[in-house]
């Protein structure tokens, strides 16, 4: 039973972590890009990159090893309907993750140029902002439909 609630309880604490990192990641991206401040703008991303890999990855890891043993312990097959699609909407959230991940490097590192030089953020910072901010939707969406799937755990 405490083995149970242990691991229940890291679950939901990485799920929060996906959740609270994804979201606070987003907004803090989004805030220091309508400055237009390259300089602001890197040092924000900089930040966002380290705690992307430190918090989100580290979730990114947990959350499958922790739903695995809580359905080993449950005896819940990992072919149970509910189980599937939070997996297959978890595999989604990484698709569009991985590629957020490099993408907010690129605009640091495009955004620290511009400041160095000067200059105003270059059309390729532009570019990636937008495609970035358009693969946050899905990604976000997936994972409340995850926190909702494990939740409700629906018999489909």
């Amino acid at each position: 039973m405490a083995l149970l609630l242990a691991i229940k309880t890291l679950h939901v604490i990485g799920a929060s972590v996906l959740l609270g990192t994804g979201a606070g990641i987003a907004f803090f991206m989004l805030m220091a890009h309508r400055t237009g401040d390259a300089r602001f703008i890197a040092r924000t991303a900089r930040v966002v990159v380290i705690a992307d890999w430190l918090f989100t990855a580290s979730a990114v890891v947990a959350q499958p090893v922790t739903g695995v043993a809580l359905a080993q312990i449950e005896g819940l097959p990992l072919t149970t309907p509910w189980l599937v699609g939070a997996l297959g909407l978890y595999l989604v959230t990484g698709a569009f993750w991985l590629p957020v991940v490099w993408m907010q490097a690129r605009m640091r590192d495009l955004a620290a140029a511009a400041a160095d030089a000067g200059a105003p953020l270059p059309t390729a910072y532009h570019r990636l902002y937008r495609i970035w901010f358009a693969f946050g939707f899905p990604a976000f969406a997936a994972v409340l439909a995850i926190i909702w799937l494990m939740v409700a755990k629906p018999a489909v």
